[in-house]
């Protein structure tokens, strides 16, 4: 095995590009498993990209059906 040093900056972005594509085509299709969605959430959330629920979108949907109240919890001091 030969030591070839450190990847490319293209390589990296190629790679980065690569995975972000395949997930999204797995979620898509429906074929994504519980890991996937995971390793989809730890990239987004790895990548800076946080999702804001707004009245009606994805995100409000799903906060919607979830069997928690509206209000945040409060923490005791």
């Amino acid at each position: 095995m030969t030591n070839q040093g450190k990847a490319t900056q293209a390589l990296l972005e190629a790679l980065h590009g690569a995975l972000a594509s395949s997930l999204a085509d797995k979620i898509r299709d429906g074929s994504a498993t519980a890991a996937d969605l995971s390793v989809a959430r730890q990239f987004l959330k790895d990548n800076g990209i946080d999702g804001i629920p707004k009245e009606g979108n994805g995100l409000d949907k799903l906060r919607q059906q979830l069997p928690f109240g509206t209000d945040d919890p409060v923490e005791d001091e």
